[in-house]
């Protein structure tokens, strides 16, 4: 039954449901209010009367929390919950939570996509194909790049929490030897998986790939040195957070020829200025935030946006942050 004592604001809701889903759920349960997006310097006047908030990337920051009278819950559409100032809101007595595991075989899915664009040149090919340069060709197979197999090669993930477990299956049934960086105990990795440290997963590694929060410590993680430790002609993935990398560094590293080729689904800011250096770069392969937004996973999300506020709204609050 519809609490209307408690209302909701929705600050960014095109991103997770641009029109294919239904918003009835949530609405069911509160007073609601979706807007579709919004600037920072309207939250304010659009969450004055909010008792929950759901956002997905608009930030919520000590100042905004301490402004919200009314505030008692914020809720993150999305795993990463960086965007909001949870100590400000635990102090506050704010209840933040977050959508844990909704989208990790979709973004497993796009780590590959990158690999495979990259090893077999893909989009390369396909273009060449359609501009009539393989039908000009004497013979019936046709490259003008290297293709590599991944078979036998290493994989390196830093952070294995639920997605980076998913990427290191998919590198293990292709035949690749997985070294990870983590916390878990080498007892509690699968078969296959082989627990390194951070400088021995980035020199031995020919695709590295990215699955770890961004935070204090490893913001600028992928920087000049790090990219000097990585062999000649590896691969660098990031589908996890994009100040994990020193964009200059990573566009520098792929001009000279270091990598074979890097492949982003997260950028330092997003939309990316016109500016960003790795826009330039023909080795870097970006995609524009999209690993997430599967149907599958976005369905998911919502289930989970819901239960969230259910439970809150009983009393019983569930995937707790703050």
């Amino acid at each position: 039954m519809i609490n209307n004592a408690l209302n909701m604001v929705v600050l960014d809701g095109y991103a997770g449901n641009p029109g294919d889903m239904s918003w009835d759920a949530l609405e069911a349960l509160c007073h609601c209010t979706i807007y579709e997006r919004t600037a920072a310097d309207q939250v304010l006047a659009r969450a004055a009367e909010a008792d929950m908030i759901l956002t997905n990337k608009v930030v919520i920051d000590r100042d905004t929390i301490a402004a919200l009278g009314r505030l008692k819950y914020i809720g993150v559409m999305a795993t990463g919950y960086n965007i909001v100032d949870v100590a400000a809101a635990r102090e506050h007595g704010v209840v933040v939570t977050n959508v844990p595991a909704y989208s990790t075989h979709s973004v497993a899915q796009i780590v590959f996509a990158h690999i495979f664009d990259i090893t077999n040149s893909v989009q390369h090919y396909t273009r060449e194909a359609h501009a009539g340069v393989w039908s000009r060709k004497p013979d019936f197979t046709y490259y003008n790049t290297p293709v590599v197999e991944l078979y036998g090669k290493v994989m390196g993930i830093v952070g294995l929490g639920n997605i980076g477990m998913a990427v290191a299956k998919i590198a293990l049934a292709l035949g690749m030897k997985v070294l990870a960086h983590t916390s878990k105990e080498s007892a509690q990795l699968p078969e296959g998986v082989t627990k390194a440290d951070i400088d021995t997963v980035f020199s031995q590694s020919d695709v590295l790939s990215l699955h770890c929060p961004l935070t204090a410590e490893t913001r600028g993680l992928v920087n000049a040195q790090r990219l000097s430790q990585m062999k000649q002609d590896a691969i660098l993935i990031n589908t996890a957070r994009g100040p994990l990398v020193d964009e200059a560094a990573l566009a520098e590293a792929l001009a000279c020829g270091k990598l074979m080729g890097a492949g982003l689904d997260v950028l330092t800011q997003e939309p990316p200025l016109p500016d960003n250096p790795l826009l330039k770069q023909p080795r870097c392969r970006i995609t524009p935030h999209i690993g997430w937004a599967s149907q599958e996973a976005r369905i998911r999300l919502m289930h989970t946006i819901i239960s969230n506020v259910k439970a809150f709204v009983e009393g019983k609050p569930q995937n707790v942050v703050s």
